[in-house]
């Protein structure tokens, strides 16, 4: 394979990658607690997912938040694995 075709796979499994991955994220933290969308049970929710750190509703937007993030840097680890190999 040339290394322009190389470069091109490497960004689209990165791409592909960090998309799913930060969907995933974001269904798995954020969904469950909208599920009435109101404002007690976005909050209980919020509080809910902080409290896997030890914290409120305040640590819930902060995991609900670093959850795509990391993400992105589980595509972006992909991706430099495809270039390295070039």
């Amino acid at each position: 394979m040339s290394e322009e075709k190389h470069i091109v796979v490497a960004v689209g499994a990165g791409s592909i990658a960090a998309s799913t991955a930060a969907v995933a994220s974001v269904l798995g933290t954020a969904a469950p607690t909208t599920v009435a969308l109101s404002g007690p049970a976005l909050t209980s929710g919020l509080a809910t997912v902080g409290s896997i750190v030890g914290g409120g509703m305040l640590a819930g937007i902060g995991v609900v938040a670093v959850a795509p993030l990391i993400g992105g840097a589980i595509g972006y680890g992909i991706y430099r694995t495809f270039i390295k190999n070039t």
